[in-house]
């Protein structure tokens, strides 16, 4: 019987070892998920910018061609 005592312990730590792999393969995903999040949104940021900018460019360039 000592046998299945020390099967047992070594299953339990084999189970252990998996659920802690498999939770960390699940947050290197997660973690993946929020860079290309963060990188989305920075260039999103980014054209918003550029467009903001030549809008007011735009916008001066039309008032001084106006006379205003």
């Amino acid at each position: 019987m000592m046998f299945l005592k020390a099967a047992s312990v070594i299953g339990a730590l084999l189970a252990v070892i998996a659920l802690v792999v498999t939770f960390l393969e699940a947050l290197i995903g997660l973690v993946g998920i929020l860079a290309f999040a963060i990188k989305i949104i920075v260039v999103l940021v980014f054209i918003l910018v550029i467009g903001s900018v030549g809008y007011m460019v735009f916008k001066a360039w039309q008032s001084k061609q106006n006379g205003y």
